[in-house]
């Protein structure tokens, strides 16, 4: 089955889309507000296969307690950062800051 056909993955690719400028959300509260909790780790794959032409905002997607999961030395890493700084979120020593969390309990 194509990544574009899987339901799962839509789900995942359509809570991302919901995360305004300026904000950041979990992994894992993203597989919550889709409908598959404890499947943080899918939705760090769904973004991985995502095609390019959805133009998802997966910067906006962090690890637990904000952190970026790429290496720092990686260009994702930097161009996630990047990304985030120009909407405004500040990212020191890998992280975001608290006040860019967005909980996702009730979006989907």
């Amino acid at each position: 089955m194509p990544a574009e056909d899987n339901p799962a993955l839509q789900g995942i690719w359509h809570v991302v889309c919901l995360i305004p400028r300026g904000r950041v959300s979990s992994y894992g509260a993203v597989a919550r507000a889709a409908g598959l909790p404890g499947r943080a780790r899918q939705a760090g794959f769904a973004l991985r296969v995502a095609p390019k032409a959805l133009n998802l905002p997966w910067h906006r997607v962090v690890g637990a307690g904000g952190r970026i999961v790429f290496p720092k030395s990686s260009r994702e890493h930097g161009e996630q950062a990047r990304r985030l700084h120009a909407e405004g979120v500040s990212v020191q020593n890998g992280r975001v800051t608290r006040s860019a969390i967005m909980d996702l309990d009730g979006l989907g």
